[in-house]
């Protein structure tokens, strides 16, 4: 999600914040889905990003796309030739997703506990998609995405560069209210690094004012070491 939504203070992750997480975009995934259909038509670099890492994970390469919210980015990928599924927490978003990309897989779940064998996939896609996991979670996070990787493989990690999160509250009237974490690259570069992964690029955009942002994006390229 982009900063369009208006928001109010800051406030703390809820300590149960997978199910925040999936209550808030249950309640809001047609409302999201329309209000940011092209997004990724409006945003070159997210699109070039995108497509350099189809292009390292190679033609056929399975890749899971987690946190796919409506599929947008999931559709891109098997676009350019990759064998990729979606999954998500939110059945109301995979709704969506399914409608609008009917030939490609995509299952409720959890990032944080895939049920995928160790070493099975070619990449691993987390787009704007950990940024509701607090600081502490993340090494768990890492582990899990190196566990599901085969070795030499790529990881892409995309997010809103920032110190403070971004809270929002009861968005297109919804009742539901969520943080959105904001983070630097080095500190998580540093995460990912101690969970076995070798960076191999960090590309950070400043916003377009013209598209509602706010803060610059962040879009981290590694592979699992071995």
């Amino acid at each position: 999600m982009t900063d369009a939504i208006d928001t109010t203070a800051t406030t703390a992750v809820s300590p149960d914040f997978v199910n925040a997480t999936r209550t808030f975009y249950d309640a809001i995934a047609e409302d999201y889905a329309e209000r940011y259909r092209d997004e990724l038509v409006a945003r070159p670099l997210e699109r070039a990003v995108l497509t350099a890492y189809a292009d390292l994970v190679g033609p056929g390469g399975r890749v899971a796309d987690l946190g796919c919210g409506p599929g947008r980015t999931t559709g891109f990928l098997a676009r350019r030739g990759l064998d990729v599924f979606g999954l998500d927490l939110s059945e109301s978003m995979l709704a969506i997703a399914r409608r609008e990309n009917p030939g490609i897989r995509f299952e409720q779940g959890s990032m944080l506990k895939l049920d995928l064998p160790d070493g099975q996939l070619a990449g691993v896609l987390s787009f704007y998609s950990s940024i509701h996991t607090p600081w502490d979670e993340l090494p768990a996070l890492f582990a899990e995405f190196h566990r599901v990787l085969a070795p030499g493989s790529p990881l892409l990690l995309g997010f809103q560069v920032g110190d403070e999160p971004r809270h929002f509250d009861q968005p297109w009237g919804h009742p539901v209210a969520l943080s959105f974490l904001r983070r630097r690259p080095e500190p998580m570069t540093e995460l990912l690094t101690a969970a076995g992964f070798v960076p191999l690029s960090c590309t950070v955009r400043q916003p377009e004012a013209d598209l509602g942002e706010t803060t610059p994006h962040a879009f981290l390229i590694l592979r699992k070491a071995g």
